[in-house]
């Protein structure tokens, strides 16, 4: 009989592949021995029962054998042997494939090939070594930041961050939609474009538009006059600065950002930053009743202090601002000094 599985072994494997093959030897193996212990056992052996004969085939092919039920007679004996042996070839056909199939998808996961099943997700469009690396770090910061699909070019052959367990990798023409819909760009809750120059920029700008309208798109331009293409391709993109990577980060955490920061630094801005000393009616006071004052008073936001040679940002409600502070406000002017002072008294 081991000569036959043996035989079998090898017909199944020159013609039937994977599982199958493991399927096929398991299945004959357990049909033919249960009818040679059906013949070879005493009737008063109830390991011939069908509830019983399962338990004992899958222990005793897996050699674990618990000896709960056991073949009596020589010939039940000979049948499991059998049984050893045809569990180990079914076994070993099964786990031989099972390994072969896992490393299989792990060399094409890292190749970049198997098409993604995720959603909600940010994709990162292009890749260059070092700042790539940077901003997906700064993105992964955010807990509320789950799965990072990182797409490049054919040129990088391989994972280029395989540490990152958060971060999956597509590779191919990503300007071809079938490459974007492996990486689920119809699904994703944010999108952004790092590409090698700004007409490349453009045209992947139009092919993830074409494919998810709606997305949160960010691109990294290095000539920002070329933001008005974009924007003839969808009106919400957001274009950043190339040579502020950490800007793409923030766009793409936080939407709109770069419009606020945008607004702030110019001149003819709704906002600007502006800086006066504590007056000396509002030293003591907390810094929670000091902003209370400036929303109140003057429609302004305080957003830093600086005082005992150091800064603050956003300080504690309950901090106290001694005499001399610097406060540092968001409003549409500039507060007069002296209406500052006459408010405190």
């Amino acid at each position: 009989m081991p000569i036959l599985v043996a035989r079998l072994v090898q017909a199944l494997r020159a013609r039937v592949h994977g599982w199958r093959a493991a399927l096929a030897v398991g299945l004959f193996v357990f049909g033919s021995s249960w009818l040679a212990m059906w013949l070879a056992e005493p009737a008063s052996n109830g390991i011939t029962e069908p509830q019983n004969y399962w338990w004992w085939f899958l222990v005793t092919g897996s050699t674990v054998g618990y000896g709960d039920f056991f073949p009596e007679t020589a010939a039940g004996h000979v049948v499991g042997g059998y049984v050893i042996v045809g569990g180990i070839a079914a076994l070993t056909i099964l786990f031989t494939e099972l390994a072969s199939h896992i490393q299989s998808v792990k060399g094409k996961r890292m190749k970049g090939v198997v098409a993604l099943d995720i959603a909600d997700h940010i994709v990162i469009l292009g890749y260059e070594a070092g700042r790539t690396e940077r901003i997906v770090q700064e993105l992964l910061v955010e807990d509320r930041v789950g799965e990072i699909v990182l797409c490049t070019w054919e040129d990088t052959p391989e994972h280029p961050m395989p540490e990152q367990d958060r971060v999956l990798f597509v590779r191919g023409d990503l300007r071809d939609v079938e490459v974007l819909k492996r990486a689920c760009v119809d699904r994703a809750a944010t999108v952004v474009i790092d590409a090698r120059d700004d007409n490349e920029a453009l045209a992947l700008a139009v092919a993830v538009d074409h494919l998810h309208p709606e997305v949160h798109m960010v691109a990294a331009l290095r000539d920002m006059n070329r933001s008005a293409h974009l924007r003839y391709v969808s009106p919400t993109v957001h274009c950043v600065q190339w040579h502020m990577p950490n800007l793409l980060t923030e766009e793409a955490l936080d939407p709109g950002i770069t419009e606020v920061y945008a607004d702030l630094m110019s001149s003819s801005g709704r906002g600007n930053t502006y800086s006066v000393r504590l007056p000396e009616p509002l030293s003591g006071l907390e810094f929670g009743s000091c902003q209370q004052r400036f929303g109140r008073d003057f429609g302004a936001t305080v957003i830093a202090v600086r005082q005992d040679g150091s800064m603050t940002v956003s300080p504690r409600w309950d901090a106290p601002l001694r005499s001399g502070a610097v406060l540092y406000y968001l409003a549409g002017a500039r507060i007069d000094e002296k209406r500052l002072t006459s408010s405190a008294r």
